[in-house]
């Protein structure tokens, strides 16, 4: 357990204390949520900088990291599911796409192969991430009764249904599509990686 390892652990370790402080009627707790949302986020920064720095590249890191960055996104949209902000369908599809593609990743590392990584499923992580950013911000801020008074007409915009909604479904086409890219431009490989044949 290098430290790059031991950081990503207390991020999949922060990740339910995240959501159970999240999901929280107490304001102060969703305010809390919010800081130990981006400690966790921090973490990701600072144990691949820690990798790539000093070399601390190992099996169980390449599959932990993204691995628990796929935790957390996950748990986040699925907290705003659970607070009938999000629809649950579009949550699914980008769940079950991103970690379809970590094992895919995986598996081929196993099998000492590379997938093609591809332009797009940055841009994928991108929108995802200030999506995500975006929602707690504001509805963590909600909470902050000397900034929110005075101010409801400015989050009534802010979390207006139809815009989180159109923005959400524009996130799981471009992450469904960065998927569908995947699998065609690794194609053959995906083939190669489980096929029976010696």
């Amino acid at each position: 357990m290098i430290l790059p390892n031991q950081l990503t652990a207390l991020r999949i370790i922060l990740t339910p204390v995240f959501l159970f402080l999240f999901i929280s009627e107490d304001p102060f707790y969703k305010q809390l949520s919010l800081a130990v949302f981006f400690i966790a986020a921090i973490t990701d920064w600072y144990d691949g900088w820690l990798a790539r720095k000093f070399n601390y590249i190992t099996a169980s890191g390449k599959f932990l990291d993204p691995l628990a960055d796929k935790i957390l996104t996950s748990t986040a949209f699925f907290a705003f599911v659970y607070l009938d902000v999000l629809e649950l369908w579009m949550v699914l599809i980008i769940v079950i796409r991103d970690f379809l593609i970590t094992f895919l990743r995986f598996y081929a590392d196993i099998k000492n192969m590379s997938i093609t990584t591809i332009r797009s499923a940055k841009w994928k992580t991108f929108f995802q991430m200030a999506f995500i950013y975006y929602l707690l911000c504001v509805y963590v801020i909600k909470t902050v009764d000397w900034i929110y008074e005075g101010n409801e007409k400015i989050f009534t915009s802010l979390t207006n249904p139809d815009y989180i909604y159109y923005s959400m479904l524009f996130i799981t086409l471009f992450t469904l599509w960065t998927g569908i890219e995947y699998l065609v431009k690794n194609i053959k490989l995906i083939k190669s990686i489980f096929s029976f044949e010696t």
